[in-house]
């Protein structure tokens, strides 16, 4: 970085924080409203500072990392149907679930449970929700913002910390987030995230149109290398324009094709059938029921103001493919060579455990068999004696893929049997895909606007699921056990589980980095089918099937966790997207069966906030209209 590019970072981090704190002056901890306050910013939200504030903790190098890196592999736009789904998902939301959880006056998502159904099913889903979303999606952020330091200031060391080690990366993030957080609560949080969203869209447009240009001005012959188009021809794409490339390398017909938002039925992560179901569930439970993302509508001034910066936000989402998932498709082309060179790296402690002759099956992908065939084959005949299926290792597919897939096989079985098997061997470091474009940008400011635009969406992303967990920890379990406990020690419980909070996380994150886990954007989706369906279910039924008798909470959270984990065990080749979709139908078939033998004789009477204003104004209804029509249209250009 030069000088002014660190002046510009400094600055602008600076600016955030002071603006943040500034607006969140005088909010009196000690006061009958100071839990109202520091959680949900004094319930007085406008719809432009909720609409910034729901993208900027969404947005988080979570999606610059692991989004971007899902679209260098082979998955390329399809993974854009978390960003635009998620906008039908938000009008959804907006106008059927948030004027039931406004009028009722909640805290959290789980108290919502105890009002419809029964306390222990709101104790259950604050003790799942405060767990989860620590160790995953807090966790993964704060992993993939270190990430991005340790691979573009790789071999920089200062004060004694090597800034290329991951582990320093993980305390630089967690840190600072948590000071951030610790100071100011929602209301500091919300109006840092107006700058901080904004940056945000601002840097990922530059690196769009920075890869863009490099792709115009790159090697045609480079270029072909890394096409996935049958019969790219390198004279035909030094003709061709920067857009046209991206098509020329990257189109063609599934399942080889980057440009298909649908994908084949047996895709391991997003098949077509996900897109009817699946992918709804996590939308919806992401969306609609997240404390880390509600929390910020559930400080609403109005339930005007809040259906619109729902809109406004939604709207924002459409452009999110536009500056994450282009860009990782692109940085494939451009820097395949950087993330073959950083996966051999990973791969070097299984590779070196092999040439020991170490007694475990070794696992490996489908790149790593094209680019290392003759290790592959060999890890494949040694799997199969291990295994005890000799028979296997006489005649190994010679494609890839089939032969990644056979080696699956052996893999498994090893599993069942007990028997020790290696992180997964990969062709390329797919997650290196934003951090390797930033090398796109000159060091004029523009190279530090751009990196504290990433550190603002990690900080803005942190600061939203360390409140909400710390929310969720003050208001759904310490004031439960004290239940005389003041405003201020509500708040200051709060800002100490926040501490306790991050240095979990902090320790857990540098394991993420592992192969196996297959991406951190694929981690996190995998991880939350263990309670989304559940909840998704219970909370449909809480709200629509007024006569759902109570014990419905408490069936359709404990059922969810056994059926997801029964499946990933004896169905391992199903999709997890696939696995919600089911989950999700067999526990609503349940709390159906139970509402038919055993209905409520009457609905239950939710509380209400009479300060709450429950107006709507016809105009932000359209506007959710034409968000929805916007997002087909999309769909059909490229479907």
């Amino acid at each position: 970085m030069s000088a002014l590019d660190i002046v510009v970072f400094a600055a602008f981090v600076a600016t955030v924080i002071g603006v943040g704190l500034y607006k969140s002056r005088g909010e009196a901890t000690r006061s009958e409203q100071g839990a109202a306050n520091y959680f949900l910013a004094g319930r007085g939200l406008s719809w432009w500072l909720i609409g910034f504030s729901l993208i900027a903790a969404n947005i988080s190098t979570e999606q610059f990392v692991g989004m971007s890196g899902q679209a260098a592999n082979w998955l390329g736009i399809a993974i854009a149907s978390y960003e635009w789904m998620a906008a039908i998902t938000l009008v959804v939301v907006a106008f059927v679930f948030l004027p039931t959880f406004l009028r009722s006056g909640i805290y959290t998502m789980p108290e919502f449970l105890e009002y419809r159904f029964n306390p222990f099913a709101r104790t259950i889903m604050a003790l799942c929700t405060m767990v989860i979303l620590v160790g995953v999606p807090t966790a993964s952020v704060i992993y993939s913002g270190a990430k991005v330091i340790s691979v573009y200031f790789a071999g920089i060391t200062l004060f004694g910390l090597d800034f290329g080690n991951i582990v320093v990366g993980c305390w630089i993030i967690g840190i600072l987030s948590a000071v951030y957080v610790f100071a100011g609560g929602l209301k500091a949080c919300a109006w840092a995230d107006l700058l901080q969203g904004t940056a945000l869209i601002a840097g990922g447009a530059v690196v769009m149109v920075m890869a863009l240009r490099a792709l115009g001005a790159a090697d045609p012959l480079a270029l072909v290398q890394t096409a996935v188009a049958p019969g790219a021809d390198a004279a035909q794409i030094a003709q061709a324009g920067p857009w046209e490339r991206i098509q020329l390398l990257n189109g063609g017909a599934l399942p080889a094709g980057k440009l298909h938002m649908v994908r084949p039925g047996n895709d391991a992560l997003i098949p077509w059938t996900a897109l009817v179901v699946g992918l709804w569930i996590p939308n919806f439970f992401y969306w609609g029921l997240n404390q880390y993302i509600t929390q910020r509508t559930l400080g609403a001034r109005t339930l005007n103001q809040g259906q619109r910066g729902i809109v406004f936000a939604a709207f924002l989402k459409l452009l999110i493919p536009f500056i994450v998932v282009f860009p990782g498709i692109m940085a494939f082309n451009l820097f395949n060579g950087d993330m073959r060179q950083l996966g051999a790296e990973k791969n070097r402690p299984v590779l070196e455990a092999f040439a020991r002759g170490e007694a475990q099956v070794y696992a490996f992908d489908e790149h790593f068999a094209a680019l290392r065939p003759d290790m592959a084959r060999s890890m494949f005949a040694a799997n199969a004696a291990a295994v005890g299926a000799p028979g296997a290792a006489a005649a190994p597919a010679e494609e890839p893929a089939a032969l990644a897939a056979a080696n699956d096989a052996l893999v498994a079985a090893a599993q069942s049997a007990g028997r020790k098997v290696s992180t997964r061997l990969i062709g390329y470091d797919y997650d290196a895909a934003f951090p390797l474009l930033l090398k796109l940008l000159p060091q004029n400011g523009l190279l530090g606007f751009v990196l504290v635009a990433l550190f603002g969406a990690v900080v803005s992303s942190l600061a939203a699921m360390l409140n909400a967990a710390s929310t969720i920890a003050s208001m759904d379990i310490y004031r439960k056990i004290r239940k005389n406990a003041t405003q201020y020690e509500l708040v200051t419980s709060g800002r100490v589980f926040i501490v306790v909070f991050v240095l979990i996380a902090i320790l857990i994150a540098p394991e993420l980095g592992r192969p196996e886990f297959g991406g951190i954007f694929t981690f996190i989706q995998e991880f939350q089918g263990f309670i989304s369906p559940g909840i998704l279910a219970i909370f449909l039924f809480g709200l629509l099937v007024h006569r759902a008798p109570r014990v419905c909470g408490t069936v359709g959270l404990l059922l969810n966790p056994v059926l997801y984990g029964t499946l990933k065990i004896a169905a391992p080749h199903v999709a997890f997207l696939d696995r919600m979709a089911i989950c999700f139908a067999a526990v609503l078939a349940v709390l159906a069966v139970i509402t038919l033998v055993k209905p409520m004789p009457k609905p239950v009477e939710l509380p209400v906030n009479p300060s709450m204003d429950m107006r709507v104004d016809r105009s932000t209804k359209i506007l959710g209209g034409a968000v929805v029509v916007l997002t087909l249209l999309l769909y059909v250009v490229f479907w």
